[in-house]
């Protein structure tokens, strides 16, 4: 089977023919390879075969140092039909519930244990519970100004355009709160949404979330269901993510993409963006910088 090694830089940083070279000579020591341009800031490398541990280790360490991020990915089927996009901290800017406990004067509490969430070190359903009963009595108005004022990670927009273009389906499926997951899929024009949902009455939060909790296991049954509704094979499936949560949908999908990862995802997958955008994610599946949607 053939592989190729895609390599991107963050903007402005160009791409040079010195970093492929370098690559080159890491990925395959015995041997030259074909190298397509997709841009100033990227490129692709055919690979006869996958790269053992101890290159892509190798690969690691040289380009981490220079902010260059990489994939390695089958040569066929490299454009993905269905997109699974996590939110927080993914598609959005920082930790919605986090933002919304800054209204109640309980942020830096309530990201503590975000926090300790994303990273596995929490059951993830006991932790939305437990932040969620923080907030209660919180006016249900600052829901609103919380979900008006989310920004978008760079890139979120031209990922979902680009690949909406070509004819992929993107879905949002978080662990956060359908309040906000209901905003950011208009705005960025995802298809569907799936999240928690805040329990409110009288225009205040009563401290409980509807049952049951939006997990790692809910992304993957999502990942799943719109593959087969869709007839898409594993291979058809891209997901991104960045905490724990995500792990599960991130393995099980043809592509599984951790941005900004936390630790337990480092360790975990080869595709990682620790230094572009979400653009990068576009690279990966062989799209050149022309065929971005901006």
């Amino acid at each position: 089977m053939i592989y190729v090694l895609t390599l991107a830089t963050p903007a402005p940083l160009p791409l040079t023919d010195d970093h492929i070279r370098a690559a080159i000579s890491i990925a395959l020591p015995d041997g030259n390879a074909a190298i397509t341009r997709l841009g100033t800031q990227a490129a692709d490398i055919a690979l006869p075969h996958y790269p053992d541990n101890a290159l892509i280790t190798k690969l690691r360490a040289y380009l981490d140092g220079l902010q260059i991020d990489f994939f390695l990915t089958p040569a066929a089927g490299r454009r993905k039909k269905l997109l699974i996009a996590d939110m927080d901290s993914t598609m959005v800017r920082g930790e919605t519930l986090d933002d919304l406990a800054e209204a109640a004067g309980l942020k830096e509490k309530i990201a503590a244990i975000t926090q300790q969430a994303m990273e596995g070190g929490l059951d993830f359903a006991a932790a939305v519970r437990e932040r969620v009963g923080l907030l209660k009595g919180l006016k249900a108005a600052a829901i609103a100004k919380a979900a008006a004022a989310m920004e978008f990670n760079p890139g979120a927009e031209t990922l979902i355009k680009t690949m909406k273009a070509n004819g992929a389906r993107c879905i949002l499926v978080s662990g956060g709160f359908t309040q906000f997951t209901e905003p950011a899929a208009a705005r960025l024009g995802f298809d569907h949404h799936h999240g928690n949902s805040l329990i409110i009455e009288n225009d205040i939060l009563t401290g409980a979330v509807r049952e049951p909790i939006q997990d790692k296991h809910a992304k993957v049954h999502h990942l799943n269901q719109y593959a087969a509704q869709w007839k898409l094979a594993p291979g058809d499936t891209m997901a991104i993510g960045d905490g724990a949560n995500d792990l599960p949908m991130l393995k099980a999908a043809g592509l599984g993409i951790g941005y900004r990862p936390k630790p337990l995802l480092a360790d975990s997958l080869t595709n990682l963006i620790r230094h572009g955008d979400l653009t990068a994610a576009l690279y990966a599946q062989g799209y050149r910088e022309e065929d971005l949607i901006k």
